[in-house]
């Protein structure tokens, strides 16, 4: 079956992860901008790594007939540092008219410190004044329903922030009921230890069904397995849920999502 993965780091990958997923019948991926292993010192930094966003990974994917969407932004981790944040910022609209930028994102908190929010807020105004989706990082293990709480209230206090517009992504079993409730997209992530199992993915479906949500590798430098939506397809086959259903999941509902970007092309 074919699948999309809405949110994988492929710069952080190896060509051998682009053929494999290829092999696996892969259609589509999504790159948000996210952290580089370390933290950066310059806006300058920042501009090349949007620059291999929003080129050289395109080419990369294309070679194994993959096509390849990104996000762009600065990251939570490093959204500590409020006026280097700042200058990135003051870059992303040299780079929203590519033709395969979605967005803006993964923004969101990581410690859900001030300085994470002042320059999430900062992030809301952009997508705000530029009509962008937004993709939304929330926080691991115990700062996740706090983070996820903060995020949603910065989100629905924003009135210029439309929520089928906003995938809110990493939920769980406790944050996953926030999220839809508030009308926005959600994304599960299948990653080891922090995140979702497979089989807890499929239980979460099975509980609040398939509308508005998809799933996802988020495949990093980290342990993670760019393989890990087939892992999940393969979870909701034998179980017994339908092809019709596994399909809404993995492919039809990322797509619903894409086609509101004001760079969509079908």
């Amino acid at each position: 079956m074919q699948f999309i993965d809405p949110h994988i780091h492929m710069i952080s990958r190896t060509t051998d992860d682009y053929q494999r997923m290829a092999y696996a019948q892969c259609y589509a991926i999504s790159e948000p901008a996210f952290w580089a292993g370390f933290d950066r010192g310059t806006a300058s930094g920042f501009h090349d790594y949007f620059r291999s966003l929003t080129d050289t990974e395109p080419k990369r994917a294309a070679q194994f007939h993959i096509k390849h969407y990104c996000w762009l932004c600065i990251n939570a981790k490093e959204a500590e540092n409020v006026s280097l944040a700042r200058d990135v910022i003051a870059l992303i609209p040299e780079f929203l008219k590519k033709p395969n930028v979605l967005g803006v994102g993964e923004i969101g908190l990581n410690k859900n410190t001030p300085n994470e929010a002042i320059v999430f807020q900062e992030h809301l105004d952009l997508a705000a004044k530029t009509n962008e989706l937004i993709l939304i990082h929330t926080p691991h293990l115990e700062d996740k329903y706090k983070g996820t709480r903060m995020i949603i209230d910065m989100l629905q206090n924003d009135k210029r922030i439309t929520p089928q517009r906003v995938c809110v992504d990493h939920v769980e079993e406790h944050t996953v009921k926030l999220a839809l409730d508030g009308g926005f997209w959600c994304g599960m992530t299948l990653y080891p230890t922090t995140k979702c199992t497979p089989a807890r993915a499929v239980d979460i479906l099975e509980r609040y069904g398939t509308d508005r949500i998809m799933v996802n590798s988020a495949g990093d430098w980290g342990k993670s397995d760019p393989l890990a939506v087939p892992e999940l397809i393969q979870e909701m086959k034998r179980r017994g849920h339908s092809a019709e259903v596994i399909k809404k999941v993995v492919f039809d509902n990322p797509l619903e999502f894409w086609r509101q970007s004001n760079n969509w092309k079908e």
